[in-house]
């Protein structure tokens, strides 16, 4: 007896036709079909309702037909940048980045806290650095709480936290030693100050948040963010920070649920630690994992590469940059020096590791491009995370090493750049977020979120992609070079097979096509890049199981 199938029909079915490193252009218009025959897990057809493979079906009486009612149908969403443990985690904290200064966020947080009398920690989220000129200090927090709790703030884009001084004692700051590439923050008297960056915030806050959270609370935090995502549209994500604790808690909830329903490839965390041994054991652990946990043996959660962050963002000034910063004229320390970053590519790309490397600044994108170019091989996919000031000499040389780039139009939003013109000179911003540029040279695009740094709804991503005005605020009227704007073709093809094709998932996921796995959402919208936001995600399917449903 044959499994019974659905039948999609009286919709779009989108064919997009886009191929990794294809230059799709801006005016590219959309393929579609008009059903789509899914069967268990599988797509079983896509074409038209007149095929006489789908006459076959309905003549077998073992199909069920779906009206699509005119919606449009897209592949799953892969994110191809996420955070996945913080991102569970954040869905539980006060978001701060709708506060417009520091009295917005003190307000905000001592509200909070008063409504909240029994959390042993306050824990927020979403400052940014325009939000403090002066800066921010543990002072700052300090009487906000009557019962003297911790509070923890994440800032917006994860590279920070600051904290009250009895978070600076929970923590057991006062006895960090430095590390390098890190930021532990001391006033003239040599006091800290309460913001901890960079290397300082990985190496010691993460991991202390982590261990205060328990497995129920860290397994609680993956089931929010899967379920997240299937609302947003989603059926893959990329997890670009993975360390210890998270694997622990995926494992432990997979062992408890016997899956998580949605695909997960994950990079595992390199930090530069003291000694090269030290930073290579990282690499080892990644490939051991990775040993264990791969296409063959767990292709829905697997361990792909090692992720290196390589510098900071341009808000804070830690992005590496080539000239110094406009306003107080400093290089900031790179947090990898090129004599760091080599013998580390080099280990993982000998044990075939997928090699993935945040690097923002222009001084920075050209040192990991240099060593991508070198010693990873174009076979294993490396890719270069963010990629928000290139030159146009390294913006071509993606393509030409078949490098993907992994961008995240959210944070190219004009809404959350009104400092870059005084911390790089109006000058330099106008080679900020140069997608047009990475896709005319043929590097493969992966569009991903960076959640929980930007808000994760796709199309939302897709908008900012291809019309370089803001999500987050749009009544705004700035568009951000629209120059380096890309087309609404590519930008959908980038989130869906593009990122399933910088892990290597695009031979089953990504596309709509027989014989891929029945990963795919529909959606109530006109394909029109100025009318997305005001698209609608109706339906998530993930391996032919209704996962959401408005």
């Amino acid at each position: 007896m044959s499994t019974q199938a659905t039948l999609f029909t009286n919709g779009r079915i989108f064919l997009s036709g886009v191929n990794p490193g294809t230059n799709a252009g801006l005016t590219r218009s959309p393929t579609f079909a008009d059903c789509m025959l899914v069967r268990g897990d599988k797509i079983e057809h896509v074409g038209s309702s007149s095929d006489e493979v789908i006459s076959t079906a309905l003549a077998s009486r073992s199909v069920t037909t779906h009206d699509l009612q005119g919606k449009t149908v897209l592949p799953g969403f892969v994110d191809g940048h996420l955070h996945l443990m913080l991102l569970g985690q954040a869905l539980n904290k006060l978001d701060l980045v709708r506060c417009k200064d520091l009295e917005e966020i003190r307000s905000t947080i001592r509200e909070y806290a008063a409504a909240n009398p029994d959390m042993p920690r306050i824990l927020c989220r979403g400052y940014m650095h325009i939000q403090l000129p002066n800066g921010a200090t543990a002072a700052d927090l300090d009487d906000l709480d009557e019962l003297n709790r911790p509070i923890l703030i994440d800032s917006k884009d994860l590279h920070s936290t600051w904290c009250n001084t009895a978070g600076i004692k929970e923590l057991g700051a006062e006895n960090w030693a430095d590390v390098p590439g890190g930021v532990i923050e001391r006033n003239s008297n040599g006091k800290l100050t309460g913001v901890f960056s960079e290397a300082a915030n990985i190496t010691y806050v993460w991991p202390y948040l982590a261990s205060v959270a328990s497995m129920e609370e860290r397994t609680a935090a993956i089931r929010s963010a899967v379920t997240a995502y299937h609302e947003a549209g989603y059926t893959g994500m990329i997890d670009m920070a993975m360390d210890e604790g998270a694997w622990e808690a995926i494992q432990a909830l997979i062992a408890t649920d016997g899956s998580i329903p949605i695909r997960l490839a994950c990079y595992w965390l390199v930090k530069p630690l003291p000694t090269e041994a030290e930073t290579l054991a990282q690499v080892d652990r990644a490939i051991e994992l990775a040993s264990q946990f791969n296409a063959s043996t767990a292709p829905d959660c697997r361990i792909v590469g090692i992720k290196v962050i390589c510098d900071g963002i341009i808000d804070a000034c830690t992005a590496g940059l080539s000239q110094p910063y406009e306003h107080n004229s400093h290089f900031e320390v790179p947090l990898w020096t090129h004599a760091q970053l080599e013998p580390v590519v080099k280990r993982a790309n000998a044990a075939g590791l997928q090699i993935a490397l945040h690097a923002i600044g222009d001084a920075t994108i050209k040192m990991v491009v240099d060593i991508l170019s070198a010693h990873a091989n174009p076979d294993n996919r490396p890719r270069v995370e963010h990629i928000e000031l290139a030159s146009a000499e390294d913006a071509a040389r993606l393509g030409q090493n078949r490098i993907t780039a992994s961008i995240q139009p959210v944070h190219a939003d004009p809404a959350i750049l009104k400092a870059w013109p005084k911390l790089l000179g109006q000058h330099r911003c106008g080679r900020a977020f140069a997608y047009r540029e990475f896709a005319d040279h043929g590097a493969p695009l992966a569009l991903g979120s960076d959640a929980p740094t930007a808000p994760h709804a796709p199309l939302g991503n897709v908008y900012v992609a291809t019309t370089r005005k803001s999500y987050r605020e749009p009544e705004l009227e700035t568009a951000v070079n629209p120059h380096f704007a890309l087309g609404l073709c590519e930008s959908v093809a980038a989130a869906t097979e593009g990122a399933a094709y910088s892990c290597f998932d695009d031979h089953r996921i990504g596309s709509l096509k027989k014989g891929h796995k029945a990963d795919f959402v529909v959606v109530d919208m006109e394909w029109e890049n100025e009318k997305l936001m005001q698209s609608k995600i109706t339906e998530t399917w993930y391996d032919g199981n209704k996962v959401f449903s408005a």
